[in-house]
């Protein structure tokens, strides 16, 4: 080969690794740049959850203090029909 040949080659070698690095650092920065966005939103959307959340329950839960059960009606027949309930010793023993 010549040496013109051999520039020739070397400088049409430069330029195709020249576009391939190009193309793939736009391909790179395309989706890195679509990743930054979706990450973005992501995190207003949970913030919107998070207002969202907040406002629905203001007012609406119990303070966490209460005890449902506390006021509940005596409705165990059981408890009614027991004979030996205010014996203080055991009669079987």
């Amino acid at each position: 080969m010549n040496k013109k040949t051999l520039i020739i080659l070397i400088v049409l070698i430069a330029i195709v690794l020249l576009i391939a690095l190009g193309t793939g650092s736009y391909i790179y920065w395309n989706k890195w740049k679509k990743l930054q966005v979706g990450k973005e939103a992501l995190e207003k959307a949970g913030e919107a959850a998070e207002t969202i959340t907040e406002s629905a329950i203001k007012g609406v839960l119990p303070s966490l203090g209460t005890n449902p059960l506390e006021n509940k009606p005596d409705i165990n027949p059981a408890d009614k029909a027991n004979p030996f309930k205010n014996i203080k010793t055991n009669p079987f023993e």
